[in-house]
């Protein structure tokens, strides 16, 4: 039996010899900047997002450049449940990548927003291909002028 606990993106897995497993290191950190535009989310009466979002960093030691757009949706507790369905893309000078994520997220005190969640990613270049057949976590912040962070981590 597996037990697995999940707190600010370490998680711990406790197998029945009590070994315990980490989330794999850092395998890519990216700044972005964001573009945000209301949108109707038809649900519960309450307001949605669309974010764009452009910007680099490093990837698997590779220096990459990245583009998505991405909904979210206020949820009836005031959380966000956000999405993007396979429409963010990652390029560098040795191939590319698409990817696919969700999360769940909340507002900041200072206006910015904090998600958690999944993604995973297709790629047939060689160089990017450890990304393919992996479940990353991620942690995404954002600041009130739009300016975000995401670093992912490899689900061993």
């Amino acid at each position: 039996m597996r037990v697995v606990f999940i707190s600010n993106l370490i998680a711990t897995r406790y197998t029945a010899n009590m070994e315990v497993k980490m989330l794999g290191k850092n395998t890519g950190s990216m700044t972005f900047k964001e573009t945000n535009n209301p949108i109707d989310s038809g649900k519960f009466g309450l307001p949605a997002m669309e974010t764009s979002i452009s910007g680099g960093g490093k990837l698997l030691d590779h220096d990459v450049m990245a583009q998505a757009t991405f909904t979210a949706e206020m949820q009836p507790d005031g959380s966000w449940l956000g999405e993007c369905p396979n429409t963010g893309v990652i390029f560098c000078s040795e191939g590319v990548a698409k990817y696919r994520c969700n999360g769940i997220g909340n507002m900041k005190a200072d206006g910015g927003a904090e998600f958690r969640g999944g993604a995973s990613f297709e790629t047939t270049s060689e160089a990017l291909s450890e990304l393919n057949g992996k479940y990353f976590m991620f942690t995404y912040d954002s600041d009130a002028e739009g300016n975000a962070e995401w670093n992912l981590y490899p689900c061993l």
